[in-house]
């Protein structure tokens, strides 16, 4: 099948590469002239394991192109796939502004009939606006053409997105175009040959269930952190309770892991965008901003637990800070909890000595400019000479490392960790003081940050 995709951000890449790995011949437009040099030249803008090698193996095949040139995109295209961004304005609802330029774009260009996919996540009602907004354009070149609006949202996982594309858990479609579905139920009968995974429904559903999702997931993780932070006056162990709620299948192991907060592209955008939906509607949504809120204070408990220990006055006091994206697998910073913690101490007169495997190009050229952090080439070399170690982000390489030779680089063998990646029994038989997320006594509840005028400004 020949399809345009419009965006070759996180999800226009993942999903043009996956595409033309099943055979179809995808072109895919980005406005930015120097993105798309790049994906010339095989560099990604991303990092996704896997990725570079498939967009590699299907340019070289002939199946995937990448251009700024929007009318051949069009043109090519019976299936145009809109993956472009819809950051979150400033009352929270999503910026639709790229998704309706890329609806303009479309109408101004098309020929024939075109199966037009929302795959950004958008609000309700999205495809609404987009159809209108092709019309406009149609009627305003006196064209009438024949076209439908698809509602596809993505699933994907930083980090696992092509496992994710490649064999989906579920593909939702949202359609009333008998043409559309045929064609949209084609393009992914590669996807799920051993059994049915393709949902169709009407297209304000399908706009909905993204969010919802995301917002489920979201729910779960603060709802297990205000449980460790209860778990810890009762002399509980979080992660015990975890094992044993887990177990129940009505309730399931995933997403359960408390820890210093949640970030990313998705879940704090997608809450409140979903959150203001609700709001727009006349409904309160307690619950989601519940959500967000435990979330902004479990981001800032890590600092809390320093500040606890230390003293508000932290100058002179250098900390090893491991993890640096929002989570495993990617260089993601945006909404990281990592750039909450580091903001916080640093206000406060800490120096940082930072190692990610992954994310530090990322933190260099995007956070730069926080002075005060160092960004180490080891793990070990972050600790050395460090007052304590603050585990942020719970990489693999992190999971086993030399506790006897960190012990021997840390001033003192002092462990903030927040992501409870170790044993507490463990680490306090090598010497320890450890400081886990709701395991029982061993950490106390921290005391409230005091505002610093410095980091207020920023």
């Amino acid at each position: 099948m020949k399809v345009c995709i419009f965006g070759a951000g996180y999800v226009g890449l993942v999903t043009a590469a996956c595409l033309a790995e099943m055979g179809n011949s995808v072109v895919c437009v980005d406005v930015d002239e120097s993105r798309v040099a790049a994906l010339d030249r095989g560099e990604m803008p991303i990092h996704e394991p896997g990725l570079a090698e498939l967009v590699a193996r299907n340019a070289a095949a002939g199946r995937l192109d990448f251009t700024t040139d929007a009318a051949r995109g069009v043109a090519h295209g019976t299936l145009i796939f809109i993956a472009v961004g819809t950051p979150a304005a400033e009352d929270g609802s999503a910026d639709l502004d790229h998704v309706l330029a890329a609806a303009t774009t479309i109408g101004a260009h098309m020929r024939d009939y075109k199966v037009v996919v929302d795959k950004s996540t958008v609000p309700v009602g999205t495809a609404d606006r987009v159809r209108r907004t092709i019309e406009a354009e149609l009627r305003r070149r006196a064209a009438v053409l024949p076209f439908a609006v698809v509602s596809n949202p993505e699933f994907l996982k930083e980090g696992a997105a092509i496992e994710d594309f490649m064999r989906p858990d579920r593909i939702i479609v949202g359609a009333d175009d008998e043409q559309a579905t045929l064609l949209m139920r084609a393009l992914y009968a590669p996807f799920q040959r051993n059994h049915e995974r393709l949902f169709v429904m009407d297209v304000r559903s399908a706009e909905m269930t993204k969010y919802v999702a995301n917002a489920m997931l979201a729910t779960r993780i603060s709802f297990m952190n205000e449980m460790a932070t209860l778990a810890e006056q009762l002399g509980a162990d979080i992660e015990l309770v975890r094992q044993g709620i887990g177990s129940d299948p009505r309730i399931g192991t995933h997403f359960l892991y408390a820890g210093c907060g949640w970030g990313g592209s998705c879940f704090p955008k997608d809450v409140k965008a979903l959150r203001r939906m609700g709001q727009t509607s006349g409904l309160e949504m307690a619950m989601l901003g519940a959500v967000h809120q435990v979330n902004d204070a479990q981001r800032r408990l890590l600092a809390q637990r320093v500040v606890a220990r230390f003293g508000d006055d932290l100058r002179g006091r250098v900390f090893a800070l491991w993890g640096l994206s929002f989570k495993p697998g990617t260089d993601d910073l945006r909404e990281a909890p990592s750039l909450v913690i580091i903001d916080e101490l640093l206000a406060r007169g800490a120096r940082i000595r930072a190692f990610d495997p992954v994310a530090m190009p990322a933190f260099a050229a995007h956070h730069g400019w926080r002075h005060g952090v160092e960004l180490a080439a080891t793990p070990y070399d972050a600790a050395s000479g460090a007052d304590a170690l603050l585990l942020v982000t719970e990489w693999r390489e992190f999971r086993s490392p030399d506790f006897q030779r960190l012990g021997d680089l840390l001033r003192q063998r002092l462990v903030f960790d927040g992501r409870n990646l170790w044993d507490p029994a463990l680490m306090q038989s090598f010497g320890f003081e450890y400081l886990g997320i709701g395991r029982g006594t061993a950490g106390a509840l921290p005391v409230a940050l005091t505002p610093v005028p410095s980091l207020q400004a920023a």
